[in-house]
């Protein structure tokens, strides 16, 4: 694949940063594209590697190889068909994806792999602009009618896919526009959602009926889709925010992380948000608590406030500079990473854990007393946390951000409607319980009603949640129609 000798010919180049002082004061994407000659080379580093990796690290198994020697040849016309042909929307994976097929790639045993994600992102980007992604209306309809609760990566891969079969779709979003968490829980700086809207549009032209505003289990009872609907796809997300129950967390000043992101994703798309809801970090202490993506976001949106300093802690151990690949490749290894948001500043502190919030007399947090902690295996392997004595502290804040990730979806409502009526199972961690294989693949204890993305598997990435969307889509396919042609 792409030239045989090109590993050894060219190095590893992948897109640029604007610098940290013009991005932090505004809210656009500020990745610096590659040339097209600088792509084909990148392209052509893609070696003939016998096994290629990048399949089994790419959860919606982009055919990485082929487009990467498509591209090489500088058959950008034939890349986007390959690329479409596995990923709906590769102008979301190509963005916020933390792509882990480069590190699968072979050329990553010396940590130089192929640009993969940069590529990705170019192909779809010039597809775009060159004015060969269409709307693919179906000859024929089915008659069938799908109903799909919530528009984020894996409910539109889910209505693209059955619309595309010629079923009729209708996709319902509590929200007031459509994208799920793509839309107010990403940074408009990590994703412009003009490209949400393109590809809704596209949909639309599909056949796709999208309904805003409309929150299933609460403004319409779920029992209403299942009498009108031939097969409901259930595809919100895990919502449930993990919490910090330590003294002091009423104190004004805490608050969940995507209340934060939330709000002010709406203020920057235009959308009102009164100044007594709206969580400011503009001249204030701000404290992360959480290493994860979702933390960071806070981070690159604390700075874009104006905060005066920026702490992140985290309560597990450190991760190394280099991973061991012996032990790790071709796997997602656990080694330090610095994203763009962090290198914006902050302080970053890691085996910290949270004892509680401490009052300002007010009712207001201006610090946190923490503690280092230590981890250590116990007798039966398993890792034990323990405080280290003697080392309490108190980091000064005026706004706590809790960003420990998600536990489950939402109980309340839908999901408690279909227990109630219908016995609908959840599994251990109170995600809706389904399986990926078998006649029943994706179909929850309830007949007629499918789970895919964060609603079945919990929290996890969007490469993940496209791929169950597409591989749901077949199973509802499948058990309406008696068969598929839809690619799993």
């Amino acid at each position: 694949m792409g030239k045989p000798t090109g590993f050894l010919e060219f190095a590893r180049h992948d897109r640029r940063y604007a610098p940290v002082s013009d991005r932090i004061v505004h809210y656009r994407e500020f990745v610096i594209p590659l040339k097209v000659e600088q792509l084909r080379q990148q392209g052509a580093r893609c070696m003939d590697c016998g096994i290629p990796f990048c399949h089994q690290g790419c959860p919606v198994n982009n055919i990485i190889p082929d487009w990467n020697d498509l591209v090489y040849q500088d058959d950008w016309k034939q890349a986007i068909e390959v690329l479409h042909s596995t990923n709906n929307f590769p102008e979301f994976t190509g963005r916020i994806c933390p792509a882990p097929c480069e590190a699968a790639c072979t050329l990553n045993i010396d940590d130089t792999p192929v640009t993969i994600k940069t590529i990705e992102c170019a192909i779809v980007d010039r597809a775009w602009e060159e004015g060969w992604i269409r709307p693919q209306v179906a000859q024929r309809r089915t008659g069938k009618r799908v109903a799909v609760v919530g528009s984020g990566p894996a409910g539109l891969a889910a209505a693209q896919q059955l619309a595309r079969a010629g079923h009729h779709v209708d996709v319902f979003e509590k929200a007031d526009r459509i994208g799920g968490l793509l839309r107010y829980g990403i940074p408009d700086f990590k994703l412009d959602k003009g490209h949400i809207d393109r590809r809704i549009a596209q949909m639309r032209t599909e056949g796709v009926q999208f309904h805003t505003l409309t929150h299933i289990g609460v403004d319409i009872p779920v029992a209403k889709l299942q009498a009108e609907f031939d097969a409901v796809v259930l595809a919100g997300g895990a919502e449930k925010p993990r919490d910090l129950p330590v003294p002091g967390r009423e104190l004004q000043g805490v608050h969940f992380a995507m209340d934060f992101l939330t709000r002010n994703s709406k203020r920057v798309q235009g959308v009102f948000v009164p100044d007594e809801d709206f969580i400011s970090a503009q001249d204030k202490h701000v404290l992360v608590i959480g290493g994860g993506d979702t933390g960071s976001d806070c981070i690159g949106t604390s700075n874009r406030h104006g905060a005066i300093h920026v702490t992140q802690v985290e309560i597990l151990d450190k991760p190394p500079v280099k991973e061991d690949k012996g032990l790790t490749w071709p796997h997602w290894p656990n080694r330090m990473r610095t994203s763009s948001s962090q290198e914006e500043g902050c302080t970053r502190e890691w085996n910290v854990a949270t004892k509680g919030f401490i009052d300002d007399g007010h009712g207001r947090v201006k610090a946190a007393r923490v503690v280092s902690v230590k981890w250590e295996k116990d007798a039966q392997g398993r890792f034990q946390m323990s405080e280290v004595p003697g080392t309490e502290r108190d980091i000064r804040c005026d706004l706590v951000l809790l960003a420990m990730g998600f536990v489950h979806p939402v109980q309340e409502g839908m999901l408690a409607q279909l227990q109630e009526a219908s016995g609908l199972e959840l599994d251990a961690r109170g995600n809706v319980k389904g399986e990926t294989e078998g006649a029943r693949a994706y179909h929850t204890s309830v007949d007629g009603v499918f789970a895919a993305g964060d609603m079945r598997r919990g929290q996890s990435l969007v490469v993940w949640a496209i791929r169950e969307g597409r591989q749901c889509a077949r199973a509802v396919d499948q058990w309406l129609m008696g068969s598929s042609d839809l690619p799993r």
